[in-house]
């Protein structure tokens, strides 16, 4: 049987990714003092080559919301290798039309159609295409501070952290702060092709928007005739503890953009799920935009198998019950370690614990981490620590949590008061 996981003492596989991979990368682990290569992966918890053992709480940002492995997605996958490839592209495809239909069923109000790619970069460039390509318009209106991907229409909406060393970027991309909808009454024109928002910015810190914030959104884009973009890469698929975050406010999008949590955390496969009006530019235009990859029938069967989990009943539930215990522990921490501490917020198992300075949120992933747990600092707010586990986290796991969260915050408290330097915050994660 073959061998993958340990065939190199940690230390050797550090040297081969410092040397052949990334030097930079691997010199920021040993600054941070986190230098740890995932081995074991099981459920809500992955082990380093050293045999230390890690609840993960970042969960690849949403990617693995079943947990590492999951039997049933790796069950379809196996019995889907007897007969699947990834598909040609160019053709039609089982596997695509049949998970096209459930995402249908499933998405919000009248959203009809799904054009299938790797990456959630690459959903946000073809949402944007389609946009600009539907209204005939060049202006895109997106949030200060959010993130939308690396690629190069997702990477023009993002914020300036991730392009300023990649300008000029594209023009007609403008921006305007998340949850302003007076701002964006302002920002949106004759020329507005597009308003593309994550639902829950998670890389600005976990933000909840005002009650009336989308709504307002929806109205805005419908009067100016703009396409309303939500981009839920990291926040669908029941991470907020509804099938999407948006059903809290009762929106409907034009096009939703998924994700990280489509892919079973097995098999890349993103999507952008649009409404049938937008259909008409793909009628006279259906090859406009290829991806080799994207809708790899194998990538459909482990998002089908996904889907069947999280649609089983009492899943949501079960995030929702989770997502308030952490809350309800975590807020414990405010008055244990008010010096500390500022506040909780999130939905479900999106949770941001916000830190007293900037550079705790740093000093804070990397103590959690020496405690067992990995939760990463927010890259554009780093006074947030993430907490996104696996949406199959169990009590006990919950408890294992908040126990190392109390261990690493006394920690940290113990390092302020000795004067023992705040690392100055190091972009990292989103």
């Amino acid at each position: 049987m073959a061998r993958y996981i340990g065939q190199q003492p940690q230390e050797a596989v550090i040297q081969d990714f410092a040397h052949y991979v990334s030097p930079g990368k691997v010199a920021v682990y040993k600054a941070l003092g986190f230098a740890a290569v995932p081995g074991k992966r099981e459920g809500v918890r992955l082990w380093d080559l050293e045999g230390r053992s890690y609840i993960n709480c970042h969960a690849s940002a949403g990617g693995f919301n079943l947990g590492h492995r999951p039997p049933r997605v790796i069950e379809a996958l196996r019995r889907a290798m007897d007969e699947l490839d990834i598909g040609d592209h160019a053709l039609m495809s089982e596997q695509r039309a049949a998970l096209a239909k459930r995402l249908a069923e499933l998405t919000p109000g009248d959203i009809r159609y799904s054009f299938f790619t790797p990456s959630g970069g690459e959903a946000v460039d073809l949402s944007i295409k389609l946009a600009r390509g539907y209204t005939g318009r060049p202006g895109v209106i997106s949030a200060e501070k959010g993130y939308h991907g690396h690629t190069g229409f997702a990477l023009s909406a993002g914020d300036p952290h991730f392009n300023r060393y990649f300008q000029p970027l594209m023009a007609g991309f403008s921006k305007v702060p998340f949850g302003d909808a007076e701002a964006l009454e302002r920002a949106v024109n004759e020329e507005t092709a597009a308003v593309i928002l994550e639902t829950i910015p998670a890389t600005a810190g976990v933000l909840i928007p005002p009650e009336d914030y989308f709504p307002a959104v929806r109205e805005i884009c419908d009067r100016r005739g703009a396409v309303l973009i939500l981009d839920e890469v990291q926040v669908g698929l029941g991470r907020t503890g509804r099938m999407w975050a948006i059903d809290e406010w009762d929106v409907v999008p034009d096009i939703l953009v998924l994700g990280k949590a489509l892919s079973g955390g097995v098999y890349p496969i993103s999507a952008a799920c649009y409404r049938p009006h937008l259909d008409a530019f793909f009628r006279e235009h259906p090859f406009v935009h290829a991806s080799a990859f994207g809708g790899a029938e194998l990538g459909c069967v482990a998002a089908m198998a996904m889907l069947d989990q999280i649609t089983e009943p009492g899943f949501l539930a079960h995030v929702r019950e989770m997502g308030d215990r952490l809350k309800v522990g975590l807020g414990q921490f405010r008055a244990d370690y008010s010096d500390l501490v500022v506040e909780v917020r999130g939905r479900g198992l999106m949770i941001g614990l916000e830190l007293s300075d900037d550079r705790l949120g740093p000093m804070m992933s990397v103590v959690l981490a020496r405690h067992g747990v990995l939760a990463l600092f927010a890259d554009l707010r780093p006074s947030t620590v993430q907490i996104k586990p696996p949406l199959i986290i169990q009590s006990h796991e919950v408890g294992e949590t908040l126990e190392a969260t109390a261990r690493a915050l006394a920690q940290l408290r113990r390092g302020v008061a000795s004067g023992e330097g705040l690392p100055t915050p190091v972009p990292l994660w989103i």
